[in-house]
């Protein structure tokens, strides 16, 4: 069934509305749904080969509570050389190997001629939902979804997001896009998002401070308070472009994601892991490398201003996607999450009040 969603910024979107609308990308799930065991796998595919051919890359980290893998030496070189593996905090270790068997399987040159692979793995802790002591993750689960690894793909409680809480409601995976204009020229700036952060008082929607009113239902349901509950969460913010960007100019572009992050409320609390990345589809580095200056194009600087306004508004569509689009789950010690349209039924008269 197809679910409304509140429309954000003023920007056109792609025809799918998703990181996918970017040329060569590619997104893939995996479900774990049994019992206490609410958690999966999603996988993020930039291109056929990101190890031979390496999309530019920058990464932004707004609050470091997080434990990811692949950050350092992207940062260092400006350039990614696997997929994009999202799952929970315990299970990074588990996709990291799954990564660099893949890897060593479709080039076993890997650490032997050629350099050792730098597999991006990050994370967001689902336990409040999920299991996350039982490991259920494994090596197949990452092979699933790599399989399965599409252009169209699901939103909502689905893949890494199965187990995520988002302002203290169901979170999950949540995608958009955003078309910019630039001097005759149109690029997108895709977003997808694991979303698990925020305490519910702090929600915005459009601007509206719902979150009062969203707390005051919680509590009349649950028939007890989270108002005093510290954030835990986290956010992965994953951004591409078919824009040709140099690196220093994706890593201007990336911090935008935390803008449309911030005008959805959030404040980057002490517990929250707040990472993004961002690749370009346009611009790569080949391997092996050559023995010539690589030609890499730039864009104008005066084009910047649209590209950070589509990234600024598909991060924040991508996270109330995520909202609203996903189901309730039930998962671990009786524990739930209701849904922000459980919560806000009358969403829609809201964002048409004159504010």
């Amino acid at each position: 069934m197809q679910r409304e969603f509140p429309r954000v910024g003023t920007l056109p979107a792609g025809p799918l509305d998703a990181i996918t609308d970017v040329p060569g990308v590619r997104v893939g799930h995996c479900t774990l749904d049994d019992g206490a065991i609410q958690t999966g796998v999603t996988v993020i595919v930039p291109n056929e080969d990101p190890f031979l051919r390496r999309p530019l890359a920058a990464s932004a980290v707004f609050n470091g509570f997080g434990k990811s893998a692949g950050l350092m030496q992207l940062a260092e070189l400006g350039c990614i050389e696997t997929p994009i593996a999202l799952t929970n905090t315990l299970s990074v270790g588990t996709l990291l190997t799954a990564q660099i068997r893949k890897s060593l399987a479709g080039h076993p040159e890997i650490g032997r001629d050629w350099p050792t692979v730098n597999a991006l793995v990050l994370e967001c802790n689902d336990g409040y939902l999920n299991d996350i002591q039982a490991l259920a993750v494994t090596e197949e689960h990452y092979e699933k979804a790599l399989s399965a690894a599409d252009r169209l793909f699901a939103q909502g409680s689905v893949g890494a997001g199965r187990g995520m809480s988002c302002f203290q409601m169901k979170g999950g995976i949540g995608s958009a896009s955003r078309l910019a204009s630039c001097d005759g020229r149109t690029y997108t700036v895709g977003a997808l998002v694991l979303s698990n952060f925020g305490k519910m008082e702090h929600c915005l929607l459009q601007g509206r401070a719902v979150g009062k009113r969203l707390l005051e239902r919680l509590e009349q349901m649950q028939a007890v308070s989270e108002a005093t509950a510290p954030e835990k969460g986290s956010i992965i913010m994953i951004l591409a472009t078919d824009a040709p960007l140099d690196v220093a100019q994706l890593g201007r572009l990336v911090r935008r994601a935390g803008n449309g992050l911030a005008r959805t409320g959030s404040i980057y609390g002490h517990g929250s892991g707040d990472v993004a990345v961002c690749f370009s589809a346009a611009q790569h580095l080949p391997w092996p490398e050559a023995s010539e200056p690589i030609p890499l194009l730039r864009v104008p600087d005066k084009w910047m201003d649209s590209l950070f306004q589509a990234a600024a508004e598909a991060t924040e569509q991508a996270i109330f996607k995520a909202l609203f689009l996903a189901e309730p789950v039930s998962g671990r010690d009786g524990h739930i999450r209701h849904t922000i349209r459980e919560l806000l039924p009358e969403w829609r008269d809201i964002i048409r009040e004159n504010w």
